[in-house]
């Protein structure tokens, strides 16, 4: 029977899409610390959040307290662990590919997202006692080799390449681990705590190399906040809702493809042998690891 195509798999399109052309604002903002970019990113981003909490989601709010008082000291400590593990994670995160798109290339942030799916099926593997296929299992074998070969060719790339899908793979763990509860009002609360964290502290956290606030860096961060933070996530929660996580993980991979190709068209990188070899043995496993072979299960991955 065919795969109706409805509004739900339109949402899950666009927020990939979006995502994929992230490279964009933050390339408007390279004369920036990455430090900076990601402080206002975060405060825009709270604000934002804290104003559709208070306007729209005071239910999932209140549904999410309710929740927390009904259980026992264990799970309370969990969620404030989980919380705030996840709050660092996606600082990290955000701090390493703003970092990689502006100081290294597009191609380096691009192949993180295409190894963090199979990352995060292997760390579902270890942690959640979730099972692999044959077939996912070949494609963590030739993701591991796609790794080797881009340190070859630089092991400082691939360093940064791992610590984004890593810090990713983790932090969509942690979700995993906290599913009762609402997406939105989790992530308001970790960057909220991240923020708190980093507000108080920005001479520190930005540095020396601090530029003055222009109203083009204003006009970006907004645009980077809004556009391609707050909205494709509420897309990408919209899609979730009825689509199965399986069809997301595999439309997710929307994102590094457009970014590779903006990558060599665009802005006009190029890649050394090495690293041709190595996109091509992670888009292998990529495709390898969504074939429907063996038993059906629901994937472990889902933005």
């Amino acid at each position: 029977m065919p795969v109706k195509f409805s509004r739900y798999h339109i949402a899950a399109v666009s927020a990939f899409l979006i995502w994929g052309f992230i490279p964009f604002p933050l390339k408007a903002l390279t004369a920036f610390p990455s430090s900076q970019i990601l402080y206002f990113r975060i405060l825009v981003a709270v604000l934002t959040l804290l104003l559709i909490s208070g306007t729209t989601r005071r239910e999932q709010w209140r549904q999410t307290l309710a929740l927390y008082k009904s259980k026992n000291p264990v799970e309370k400590r969990r969620l404030l662990l989980f919380t705030l593990l996840g709050g660092a994670l996606l600082t990290i995160n955000w701090l390493a590919f703003i970092y990689v798109v502006n100081h290294l290339d597009i191609q380096t942030g691009s192949f993180s997202y295409l190894l963090c799916p199979i990352l995060t099926a292997a760390l579902g593997f270890l942690i959640l006692r979730e099972h692999l296929r044959v077939n996912q299992w070949v494609s963590v074998g030739l993701s591991l080799m796609s790794c080797l070969l881009v340190g070859t060719d630089s092991v400082y790339n691939l360093l940064f390449s791992l610590l984004i899908a890593a810090s990713y793979a983790f932090y969509l763990i942690t979700q995993r681990l906290l599913k009762e509860y609402d997406k939105i009002v989790l992530l308001t609360l970790q960057l909220l705590l991240a923020f708190t964290f980093i507000g108080p502290s920005y001479p520190w956290f930005v540095g020396a190399d601090a530029q003055p606030i222009t109203g083009h860096f204003v006009g970006q961060i907004v645009l980077l906040s809004w556009l391609f933070t707050v909205i494709p996530l509420f897309l990408n929660l919209y899609a979730l809702k009825e689509l199965k996580s399986a069809t997301v993980g595999v439309l997710m991979y929307l994102n590094p493809i457009i970014n590779f190709t903006m990558a060599f068209l665009y802005f006009g990188e190029v890649a050394s042998q090495q690293k041709v070899i190595a996109y091509a043995v992670i888009f292998a496993s990529v495709v390898l690891y969504n074939l429907p072979i063996g038993k059906k299960r629901e994937a472990p991955i889902s933005a």
